[in-house]
C-alpha cells in the first residue's frame, strides 16, 4: 500500500472498531496522577492485574508524599502481585520524588518532561497524554505492534520504529483511540497465535496473508 492508501485504510478501520469497541480503556483511572501510576504498573502486566492491585495500593498511600517518603519494599509489599513488582515499586517512589521536587507535584503534560521520570517509557507517556490530558499521542503495545504489522501500516522491528510510521499513516485525531480499540480487539479477535479471521469486522480491509479459517471450516462470512 501506499502511504496514501494506508491513511485511508487506517481510518476506514479504526472507524468500523469505534463503533464496537466503547468501553474505555481499562487503564483510563480518571486522573492524570492515576493513570500515570497504573500504566507503570501495567507494563509485561495484565490490565486486570493492575486494577485489583492500584486500590490497595493509594489506600495505604494515598498522596504523593506518602509514596515518596516510603520505603520500596513497603510500595513492594501492596504491589506484590503485579509483574516485576519490585523494579515497579523503586519506579513508583522515585517518580513521586521527582513530581514533588520538580513539578510541584502535578503531572507534566509533555512527552519529553514525562519519559524523564522513573519507569516512564513513551508507550506509558502516549496513554497519560492521551485519557488524562486528550493530547493525540500514539501507545505501541503489544497489540498495537502485533495488529499494525498485520493490517500492513507498519513494518518497524522496534515501538519507537512503529510509532513513527504510524504517525505517518494514522491520522492524528486516531491516535489516541487506536490503543484502546487495538487492546479491545486484539484480546478478543485479533489474537497473538491464531486470530479469529472469520469472525474480524474489517477482515475485508486487512492485507493480511495468513487469515485463519473458520474450524468448522465454513466458508468465512
Amino acid at each position: 500500500m501506499t502511504t496514501q492508501e494506508k491513511r485511508n485504510n487506517s481510518k476506514r478501520v479504526l472507524t468500523v472498531l469505534q463503533k464496537i469497541y466503547t468501553a474505555k480503556a481499562m487503564i483510563d483511572f480518571g486522573t492524570a496522577e492515576d493513570t500515570l501510576i497504573a500504566t507503570l504498573m501495567s507494563a509485561r502486566t495484565r490490565d486486570e492485574q493492575v486494577i485489583a492491585a492500584y486500590p490497595k495500593l493509594r489506600a495505604t498511600f494515598p498522596r504523593l508524599k506518602d509514596l515518596a517518603s516510603a520505603t520500596v519494599s513497603d510500595i513492594a509489599s501492596q504491589i506484590h502481585s503485579v509483574g516485576f513488582y519490585s523494579a515497579k515499586a523503586r519506579a513508583i517512589k522515585g517518580l513521586a520524588i521527582l513530581l514533588l521536587e520538580k513539578h510541584n507535584g502535578k503531572v507534566p503534560k509533555t512527552m519529553e518532561e514525562l519519559i524523564e521520570l522513573p519507569g516512564v517509557g513513551r508507550k506509558t507517556a502516549s496513554c497519560v497524554l492521551w485519557y488524562a490530558f486528550g493530547i493525540p499521542a500514539i501507545a505501541v503495545d503489544t497489540h498495537v505492534f502485533r495488529l499494525t504489522h498485520r493490517l500492513g501500516w507498519a513494518k518497524g522491528a522496534t515501538p519507537e520504529e512503529v510509532e513513527q510510521e504510524l504517525s505517518v499513516v494514522v491520522p492524528r485525531p486516531l491516535w489516541g483511540e487506536m490503543n484502546r480499540l487495538f487492546v479491545q480487539f486484539g484480546r478478543t479477535v485479533c489474537l497473538p497465535g491464531r486470530p479469529k479471521c472469520w469472525t474480524c469486522p474489517v477482515r475485508e480491509l486487512c492485507p493480511y496473508p495468513h487469515k485463519t479459517p473458520d474450524p468448522d471450516h465454513k466458508r468465512m462470512r
